[in-house]
């Protein structure tokens, strides 16, 4: 198989032993974008603008926070990314400010006369206009963004591969299978890059490979749940004393379990 640069990182994680290969390159890549955040983007105006903007989803400001390597510059990041959020809330209000509150003199004088409407009040309307917004700002993140975008590349590059090279396909099917989340992103990709053929060609072998793997796990599951009983003592564990472990990964991705 002829490796280019950007064949690397994919061939790479394949060549890992586990229950997700897709799981492995993007750990790498969201590792290498922790540390992107917090060494050369907080220099980069661009990089600044787009984590106020964004900000960071619940697991990333985990991620960030707990590699404790610069927690000043993630102190920066935070800081400014308040300004803007902050700033956006407070423009929002004021914009509506008056109307709130003429809404508010009128429901006082709707609740002495016992008057009910139907119609939706301006605030009522800026109500559902912040909670948009704030449901909106909550399905942000910078790094969630970046690795979606890279992911999409990647899974382009694994399509590529498998009709490509005859070394890649072999080890493709040499692998345990995906976790459910790539197993998805696989299935995505394939409609997104594949025209109708190829897609019934590359279907056939993953959809087989999947679903025996994914045999494979719940019977490693189900004999570890055994091992439990005084019956199966002596019986040996076979492949299941991290079976428990191995199938929250394969049902989810990536999880970091102590």
């Amino acid at each position: 198989m002829k490796e280019k640069i950007y064949t690397i990182p994919v061939t790479d994680a394949f060549r890992t032993e586990c229950e997700c290969p897709i799981c492995v390159l993007e750990k790498k890549l969201e590792d290498e974008y922790i540390d992107y955040i917090l060494g050369p983007s907080l220099m980069e105006p661009d990089g600044r603008m787009e984590t106020n903007e964004n900000g960071f989803c619940r697991r990333h400001f985990e991620m960030l926070y707990n590699t404790q390597t610069n927690r000043l510059g993630l102190g920066l990041i935070i800081a400014t990314h308040l300004q803007e959020q902050n700033r956006k809330l407070k423009k929002s209000y004021e914009s509506k400010s008056e109307l709130i509150r003429l809404d508010s003199q009128a429901s006082l004088v709707k609740n002495l006369s016992n008057k009910i409407s139907s119609k939706k009040t301006e605030t009522e309307k800026f109500l559902d206009e912040l909670i948009s917004e704030l449901t909106a700002h909550e399905g942000k993140c910078t790094i969630c963004g970046k690795l979606d975008h890279t992911m999409d590349r990647y899974m382009d590059v694994v399509l590529y591969l498998w009709f490509k090279e005859d070394d890649f396909r072999e080890l493709f099917s040499s692998k345990k299978g995906f976790c459910m989340k790539h197993f998805r992103l696989l299935l995505e990709s394939a409609k997104k890059y594949l025209g109708a053929k190829e897609i019934a060609i590359f279907m056939e072998p993953l959809i087989k490979m999947q679903t025996e793997n994914m045999e494979r796990i719940q019977q490693e599951v189900d004999w570890f749940t055994k091992k439990f009983d005084y019956r199966y003592n002596d019986a040996p564990w076979g492949n299941s004393k991290d079976a428990l472990l191995r199938s929250i990964q394969k049902i989810s991705g990536f999880c970091d379990l102590k």
